[in-house]
């Protein structure tokens, strides 16, 4: 938040500053879903809606992931929400008690920390390496169960490493948490945008309504961020509590957006495969620009568009972690990106490359001459 600030500071100064921190699609929203919302005003539909959101929403989103993924949710196990991260709330908020331990796997999305510690959860963080690709393990998970455990929390594309974890680790993770009753928080935001593999949610999973709960998002996939909406697939008596939360906390998810929507998840879906053809292609160009700064290292992410490079070689004339790097960074070569003790780590920083190619050979022109200056 401090390195936005001070990034924000900069451009209302006239700084030319290149942004590598924003973490959503600089695409347009795709035009028959702006469309739809058009319809919506034209139509007066401006009103109050059901508090989870019209049926006919709730249809289309049980219907988009049952074609994508084979799964059998009812309208009574929906609820729509206003973005992923409202859903990620409202679950934690309706499933954790004061006391009760989380598992997470490190590198994890600034949310998953701060909304369980705000449940009155405890944060138990699984680790990962560098040089497994920031995989995660059902074994490195499985140490870490205790008999307060209530919630594994997982996020595959990750945010922000571009990590997607095996299937097989998914389903033994699955299993273990079957068996001991744990809840599994499926992060899907990112679950179109994979470059190597295809979709898989845990949901899908012979027995997983019971343990699994799902939020999703339409931000990403559809070039909606500003659109706000999200939606949770869980079993109906989670449903039922989160809709009274959300009835005292925000009400109903904007009429005109319900809409929108519904267009976006029953319309056309080639904006989708246009916009990971485009990562795809820019992700190739920042691999091969970070990987010929001297002492940089970085994995390949295979999904997502984040690159997570350690930048450790670095550290020196008052750099001693991410944070400092950051922010000499954008003082010096005015680049905005995230430090990695955001998200547990303290080598890394994530550079997003959701921006045109423009700005990636600007931006990294800027990096490699940052740190060929101290390496």
């Amino acid at each position: 938040m401090k390195v936005a600030a001070e990034a924000d500071r900069l451009r209302r100064e006239g700084v030319d500053v290149v942004d590598f921190s924003a973490g959503e699609p600089d695409f347009p929203t795709p035009d028959n879903i702006k469309r739809a919302a058009i319809r919506a005003l034209d139509e007066n539909f401006t009103k109050y809606t059901p508090v989870s959101g019209t049926v006919e929403l709730k249809q289309a989103i049980c219907e988009h992931h049952k074609n994508l993924y084979g799964t059998a949710y009812t309208v009574k196990e929906c609820i729509s929400n206003m973005g992923g991260k409202h859903a990620i709330f409202n679950l934690t908020q309706t499933l954790l008690d004061p006391g009760d331990d989380v598992i997470i796997p490190v590198p994890y999305w600034v949310t998953f920390k701060d909304v369980v510690n705000y449940a009155g959860g405890k944060c138990v963080f699984a680790e990962t390496t560098e040089e497994e690709g920031f995989t995660l393990h059902a074994s490195a998970v499985e140490r870490l169960i205790t008999p307060r455990t209530k919630m594994i929390i997982l996020n595959s594309p990750s945010n922000p490493s571009g990590a997607v974890f095996p299937r097989g680790e998914l389903e033994k993770i699955f299993r273990i948490a079957k068996e001991k009753g744990i809840w599994i928080l499926a992060d899907e935001c990112y679950e179109r945008f994979l470059y190597d593999s295809e979709p898989f949610s845990l949901a899908s999973l012979p027995g997983a309504k019971d343990t699994v709960v799902v939020a999703g998002s339409l931000s990403k996939t559809y070039a909606m961020t500003g659109w706000r909406m999200g939606f949770v697939l869980a079993p109906a008596p989670v449903v039922a509590g989160i809709n009274k939360l959300q009835s005292h906390a925000t009400s109903n998810p904007n009429s005109i957006t319900q809409k929108a929507a519904i267009e976006a998840l029953r319309g056309p879906q080639d904006s989708v495969g246009v916009m990971l053809a485009e990562y795809r292609r820019r992700r190739e160009y920042v691999l091969e620009r970070l990987r010929g700064i001297p002492g940089v290292k970085t994995q390949t992410p295979q999904g997502a568009f984040y690159a997570y490079p350690n930048v450790s070689a670095a550290f020196r004339d008052g750099i001693t972690c991410a944070f400092d790097f950051a922010e000499k960074l954008l003082a010096e070569e005015y680049v905005a990106l995230v430090p990695g003790e955001a998200f547990g780590t303290n080598e890394h920083v994530r550079i997003s490359y959701a921006t045109s190619m423009q700005e990636l050979a600007r931006g990294l022109d800027r990096i490699e001459r940052f740190i060929k200056a101290r390496v």
